[in-house]
């Protein structure tokens, strides 16, 4: 018996054109080389590269893609139709785009009547010719073309014969995909559908009619007219959006990692992806591709250089995380009585966090992550709850700082290691009138086995200064230390109103290069917060190398994830 293969989505990413449009976010030409590799890699088989000409960046891009092109992706230029009045083959900005090499084009065209006699100042006649002509210009110098119908959705219910009327110019041209775009991100999901459902109904008239001709290339895999959704975000929407323009007959759908995007951003590729293929059935990329879907989000939001969304959908590091007690205790019976699909088909993991919600279930869920099985009657698992609950109403938070958890439940089990020992430390600040930055020396004694050692280091601040002589201090004891480094610092005022008498509770990212933990540290001191945040962010470093090494002097193989991410 043989079944019905499941119906293939396109997907085109523009993280690379569109994505960078985004507010505080801006690329080097090697970055944007980073991500298009592990775009094809993730199997999109669109990848639009940028508007070669426009900039300087982009025709680089371009060329350095040239010496190194993708394994199986399609690498895209964009660019708009010509000018009004001049003719395409004459115009020098869609020579750049001949330059650029692709196979592929995107142009865009008007497709609402008030942006042509108002943005364009030209006549609907006349940019219908423009599409025409822009595409069928591409067309004879060997180019496949994806037409981006502008303001779609907008111009259609301002004035649907003139915004169809767009499509089929198009069409006729020689476009092979019809993408629709919800511009400015105002269009709600019912909308979409209804839309989506006549514009499909009004391509099959127009084939029916002979239209279309043009755009039956040899071999091709796309049968003719096909219809592509590009949605905005501005409404909350851009997502349900686009899966409602795929249920009403779309199969190209439109764009970026991590939904990065001008003003409320584009449609989120790492949301739709798992919708399209775990919830609706079609077929976008391999499963093994689906599973990487988490690493390339946050490798994507590592190379823009902006911080991850912890609570997004699919990839956030809380898309399956749990808190209250009730909750884990359902998750350990069962994961699907509190979670939609298993995280391991996105590339994410479960999660079990600790707070002062916690139950008993929290800390045991917590401890078996840990590789430590406890019974819930035994009383070191009730002395690490009560302890929990204590320290969260001081003002600790262990659910953003699980090392520091794992070291509390460690030493109520009298299992810590103790690797070295503080015996103190002096922090010495310079500030100096009309210097924007200051001086920090920090002095530190430890001791390791035993023997104690004296070590100094200046810093850039107090913490900084600190860090680096605890480093010192320690580093002929333990090597390893060189490869650890401080990759994020928080602090947090508890109780503002007692001005600089409040409490301050310090978060410190720590990492080895493959891994990230968190530690905490609370005190009415800030400089000694951040000193037991740090001190427990090296021990806890520490701990894992030693983990690691008894795991591969048992045979065993490496630990991915060992600490918060």
């Amino acid at each position: 018996m043989t079944t019905n293969p499941s119906p293939h989505i396109w997907l085109y990413d523009t993280t690379l054109r569109d994505g960078t449009q985004r507010e505080g976010l801006s690329v080097s030409i090697e970055d944007k080389l980073r991500i298009a590799h592990r775009l094809d890699q993730l199997g999109i088989p669109f990848i639009e590269g940028g508007w070669p000409g426009a900039n300087p960046k982009d025709v680089q891009f371009f060329w350095q893609l040239k010496e190194n092109p993708l394994k199986q992706a399609e690498i895209v230029a964009f660019c708009s139709t010509r000018r009004p009045h001049t003719t395409a083959a004459n115009e020098p900005m869609l020579q750049a785009i001949l330059t650029a090499g692709t196979l592929w084009v995107t142009i865009f065209g008007k497709s609402w009547d008030l942006h042509v006699t108002s943005g364009l100042k030209t006549t609907l006649d006349e940019n219908l010719a423009m599409i025409r002509d822009t595409i069928e210009f591409f067309r004879s110098q060997g180019r496949r073309v994806i037409y981006d119908a502008e303001h779609w959705f907008d111009g259609y219910k301002q004035n649907r014969d003139y915004a169809l009327k767009t499509l089929e110019t198009a069409m006729t041209a020689g476009a092979e995909w019809l993408v629709l775009c919800d511009t400015n991100g105002g269009t709600l999901p019912h909308e979409v559908s209804q839309i989506v459902q006549d514009v499909v109904q009004a391509t099959g008239d127009w084939v029916s009619r002979g239209a279309g001709e043009k755009n039956t290339m040899p071999n091709s895999q796309f049968p003719i007219p096909q219809i592509g959704i590009h949605t905005h975000n501005d409404s909350d929407t851009a997502v349900a959006n686009a899966l409602a323009a795929v249920m009403a007959g779309a199969r190209m759908v439109q764009g970026t990692i991590n939904g990065y995007g001008e003003r409320c951003g584009n449609a989120n590729l790492c949301s739709l992806i798992p919708n399209l293929q775990l919830k609706l059935g079609y077929s976008c990329i391999t499963q093994h591709q689906l599973s990487q879907v988490t690493e390339a989000s946050r490798f994507v939001s590592e190379v823009v250089n902006l911080a991850p969304d912890e609570h997004a959908p699919f990839v956030g590091s809380s898309a399956f995380a749990h808190k209250g007690g009730i909750h884990v205790s359902a998750v350990e019976r069962n994961p699907l009585t509190y979670e939609h699909i298993q995280p391991e088909q996105v590339g994410n993991r479960r999660r079990i966090v600790i707070s002062e919600q916690s139950g008993m279930s929290n800390v045991l869920a917590k401890a078996r992550t840990l590789g430590i099985e406890l019974d819930k009657h035994n009383p070191k698992a009730k002395e690490i709850l009560q302890r929990l609950k204590e320290l969260e109403s001081e003002g600790y938070q262990f659910e953003a700082a699980e090392a520091s958890f794992a070291l509390l439940m460690y030493e109520a089990l009298g299992e810590r290691q103790k690797f070295f020992e503080i015996k103190g430390f002096q922090v010495h600040c310079d500030l100096v009138e009309g210097r924007e930055s200051s001086n920090a020396l920090a002095t530190v004694k430890v001791a390791v086995n035993g023997e104690n050692k004296l070590e100094a280091a200046e810093g850039n601040g107090p913490v900084a200064a600190l860090d680096a002589a605890l480093r010192k201090a320690l580093l002929n004891f333990y090597p390893q230390l060189a490869n650890f480094e401080l990759t994020d610092y928080k602090v947090r005022i508890l109780n503002g109103h007692r001005g600089t008498a409040s409490k301050t509770r310090a978060l410190v990212e720590s990492g080895n290069g493959f891994q990230r933990w968190t530690t905490v540290g609370v005190s009415t001191n800030i400089l000694a917060a951040s000193y037991q945040a740090v001190v427990e962010g090296l021990e806890y470093g520490l701990l894992l190398h030693f983990q690691e090494v008894r795991r591969q002097g048992a045979g065993g193989r490496r630990l991915e994830v060992t600490g918060d991410r």
